[in-house]
């Protein structure tokens, strides 16, 4: 594809030497004037090494542009599909997450930044900080905190207000013992304000300030990718910024805004991967069959979860979060809202998956030309397989991570394994992570399948040159048939 740019187009180091393309013609012409002149005995003998040599000349290269019917046929499927996404997102388009009114509960607090500008011991007596009603039951975490409260040492925190209409005003904190959050001299928090509270209670510690660890992590993330992937890294940072503001400025607000958070999360979701997949690899036919083997399967898993989220009655309102979000937007379809976090909690994996299949079967045709579809079928689908059994793990492994705290309090109350997969907080996560791994493992096959048709039909049209090539291409254009 001509004047297509890809990130590997970008990355190659221009090379002296005749473009790929034109070498696979000027290669054979050349070495059938070179042998013209001596008896026909000599000249199979350097035609082997000749032809070997052409052949890895296309594996140091960018990959070989597709021809003009299939670069048609890609794009009559491609075009029409980037222009319902776009049209979609459109009509979708919210105008900001609409207004209510705040609850004070969990997130929907107002808060401001602060700092401790004091910090002293004090007897907890002397502060009432043992608000718990005393019990002599240690054995209990309640029983605990309550006697810890009485007897030991709590901290006076002067904390300062950073932010905000009441900038300058500081209040009093008092930070027990057993307490998991403890404050240091000098740090920067959280606070929430309830403009309904007394005043000296209107302003209370809720976190800690960690946009200074974050943004520095941010940093070494970014210049890790940058000089390991160097322009490719740039684009793939590029591509997660734009992903995030589809999901922070489309997805989220259009969802609360009332819209179907199904329809959402595919309009958006495509939109990612759109975005994210051509920036990031080019527009290439390569990418294309990447594009199209992961639209397949987000299909797939649309499909698969829709069906098991219904048939199990999940209603995706599970936690406090779940909970707060129904009160507040009652008209939000809670079970929706858990099948358009599977298809956007798929995506990512997805194409690390199709990416990856589709440069396999490019660069086996590459190092082999001779091999047809079915060829190349076999050939990558060895290596899908590796993919499968690592991408799968994976997959099953982050989820378990994220629900460990879970995890352990049914291992606390010796729950039996039914017992704990029956419950809709496990439940949720079983069915998240299978349907998720049977889209990962349909992609593979697809997607091969896909790259393998592509790159297969194109060979009829680089044998339309061979004629011009003079008598001896005639024997190799034949040979290319098998």
């Amino acid at each position: 594809m001509g004047p297509l740019i890809s990130c590997d187009d970008l990355l190659v180091t221009p090379s002296p030497q005749p473009p790929i393309e034109p070498t696979e013609h000027s290669d054979h012409s050349g070495h059938a004037h070179a042998d013209h002149g001596p008896s026909p005995g000599p000249v199979p003998a350097p035609a082997q090494p000749h032809g070997h040599s052409h052949g890895h000349g296309h594996s140091h290269g960018p990959a070989a542009p597709v021809s003009k019917h299939l670069r048609k046929v890609i794009a009559a499927v491609l075009i029409p599909f980037a222009t319902a996404v776009f049209v979609g997102m459109a009509v979708l388009w919210p105008g900001g997450a609409p207004g209510h009114e705040r609850t004070g509960v969990g997130f929907d607090r107002q808060t401001q930044q602060a700092k401790v500008v004091a910090l002293e011991q004090v007897d907890c007596k002397s502060v009432n900080a043992a608000q718990v009603p005393p019990t002599s039951e240690v054995s209990t975490p309640s029983g605990r905190e309550a006697r810890a409260a009485q007897t030991g040492d709590c901290k006076k925190a002067t904390v300062e207000i950073g932010t905000g209409p009441d900038k300058g005003r500081t209040f009093v904190e008092i930070v027990q013992p057993g307490a998991p959050r403890q404050l240091a001299d000098g740090q920067e928090v959280v606070v929430a304000y309830a403009p309904d509270a007394p005043r000296d209670l209107q302003y209370s510690v809720i976190d800690v300030n960690r946009k200074l660890p974050l943004a520095v992590l941010a940093g070494i993330f970014a210049l890790a990718v940058v000089l390991v992937g160097r322009m490719r890294g740039v684009f793939a940072l590029i591509a997660l910024v734009v992903s995030f503001g589809v999901l922070t400025l489309f997805i989220l607000p259009a969802i609360l805004q009332g819209s179907n958070p199904l329809v959402v999360a595919v309009v958006g979701a495509s939109a990612i991967m759109l975005i994210a997949l051509y920036m990031c690899h080019g527009l290439t036919a390569r990418t294309s069959v990447a594009v199209l083997g992961t639209l397949v399967s987000l299909l797939l898993i649309g499909l698969l979860g829709s069906v098991f989220i219904d048939w199990a009655f999940l209603t995706g309102n599970t936690d406090d979060n779940t909970g707060l979000i129904h009160g507040l937007y009652p008209e939000i379809d809670m079970s929706g809202l858990l099948l358009a976090g599977v298809i956007i909690g798929s995506l990512g994996v997805l194409d690390d998956v199709t990416v990856t299949q589709t440069s396999a079967v490019w660069e086996l045709h590459q190092a082999d030309s001779t091999l047809g579809p079915r060829g190349l079928y076999r050939a990558a689908i060895r290596i899908g397989r590796d993919h499968i059994a690592s991408v799968v793990n994976t997959l099953v492994l982050a989820y378990a991570g994220a629900a460990l705290p879970l995890l352990l309090l049914f291992s606390i109350a010796n729950s039996s394994m039914g017992a704990v997969a029956n419950s809709e907080l496990v439940a949720v996560e079983i069915v998240r992570t299978l349907v998720g791994s049977i889209g990962l493992v349909a992609s593979v096959p697809v997607t091969t399948a896909l790259a393998a048709l592509v790159v297969s039909a194109d060979r009829p049209e680089s044998r339309t040159a061979a004629p011009a090539a003079g008598p001896v291409r005639g024997g190799r254009g034949r040979r290319r048939k098998r």
